[in-house]
């Protein structure tokens, strides 16, 4: 899920975007990473002596709620047949409670951010080529001026036959005026969908709002602590039954990108709060619309730290390495979307981990934030 190429701004802007919000499948070559180090068998929480519960005198913020500490498998399960080699090996980590929002940052607050500030999202801003030259590969040639329009990607919703699923631009569509507002485009609206999750997101505005909110992104790890509930190492956010994906995630059901059956009662993105929550009350971490976190993607992250020890509040990659777009530091988002398949990718996952480049959103990229007690009673 990255990137914002075009055709995606036509040939010399490939390295952009579009593998940046495609539910792209990495080489599977790395077969010698083993699953594993941990044994999974999962050190007790208070032998870490973690924050468990919410500090006397701490109160819930409206809309939040309390992750209590815990230690868990973060990164590939044991059995997990669809794991990727960049989620692997799992590893054991501990990391202290905290608050998250209990559902995506939805178009209604993040209205509220912009009444109050006036901020003007990345896609709504004229793009500078000057700028935008730096990321891409030394000699890229300048874009007629009619196509360095703001804008954003969009899911092309008119795929007509099977496409060869590396072709992630026969679904991705550079749409000139996509913002957050209008998020298919001039003329489209958010009108009637004020609980939706506000779409076309930048990295950038992800952390505006937060700052105005006195709020965080989470950490990949914080995140996954979140999406497990209470358990320690399951593959999904409702156990580990794929059987029950429908019920429980906002996903792609039918043929991928040519027909959505809306099996699962959606055929595109779904209202906040559609699908039942995980058992500490979370909703949509699997599907829908990814989410933002803030740690910089390095494929190799998992492998390069590999350890039996227990992890301690792991903060994420130091580097950023990703093979397949050297020329833009991107981030890792979680939770997979309302585009998420088996035959292309199956990142409903918790342990999924995609990067995105962070000049860029899409229609199926949001995000949700964090509150932890030293933020909360610093103020």
């Amino acid at each position: 899920m990255k990137r914002m190429s075009q055709r995606f701004f036509i040939n010399s802007i490939v390295l952009i975007s579009l593998l940046l919000t495609s539910c792209k499948q990495e080489d599977n070559g790395s077969q010698d990473i083993p699953d594993n180090y941990s044994t999974q068998e999962i050190t007790t929480d208070t032998e870490i002596g973690l924050q468990i519960d919410v500090p006397v005198g701490v109160s819930v913020p409206t809309g939040m709620i309390w992750v209590p500490g815990k230690v868990f498998i973060q990164g590939a399960k044991a059995g997990d047949v669809m794991a990727m080699p960049r989620e692997k090996p799992g590893r054991q980590v501990a990391v202290d409670g905290f608050f998250m929002d209990a559902t995506e940052v939805t178009n209604n607050q993040f209205k509220k951010f912009i009444d109050a500030t006036d901020y003007i999202t990345v896609a709504e801003r004229p793009i500078d080529w000057e700028e935008m030259k730096k990321e891409l590969p030394p000699g890229t040639p300048k874009p007629a001026d009619s196509i360095l329009q703001p804008g954003s990607l969009v899911f092309n919703k008119n795929v007509l036959e099977q496409p060869h699923m590396n072709n992630y631009s026969a679904w991705w569509t550079w749409k000139t005026g996509a913002n957050w507002r209008e998020p298919y485009g001039p003329g489209s609206s958010i009108e009637g969908k004020a609980n939706y999750p506000v779409v076309h997101i930048a990295y950038e505005d992800a952390l505006a709002y937060c700052k105005w909110a006195n709020r965080r992104l989470p950490s990949e790890a914080q995140w996954e602590s979140a999406a497990q509930g209470t358990a320690t190492s399951s593959i999904f956010t409702w156990g580990n039954d794929l059987k029950m994906l429908n019920e429980n995630a906002n996903t792609w059901t039918g043929q991928f990108p040519v027909r959505n059956t809306g099996e699962d009662g959606f055929e595109y993105v779904a209202p906040v709060g559609s699908f039942p929550a995980n058992d500490l009350g979370f909703y949509d971490m699997s599907g829908n619309v990814w989410e933002w976190t803030r740690d910089v993607y390095n494929a190799n992250h998992y492998k390069q730290t590999a350890t039996n020890d227990t992890i301690y509040n792991p903060q994420g990659a130091t580097t950023y390495y990703n093979p397949q777009n050297p020329y833009q530091v991107e981030m890792i988002m979680k939770g997979g979307s309302f585009l998420c398949h088996a035959s292309y990718c199956a990142s409903y996952r918790i342990s999924a981990r995609m990067s995105t480049s962070k000049d860029s959103g899409s229609d199926h990229l949001g995000f949700r934030t964090i509150a932890t007690v030293d933020m909360l009673t610093s103020q």
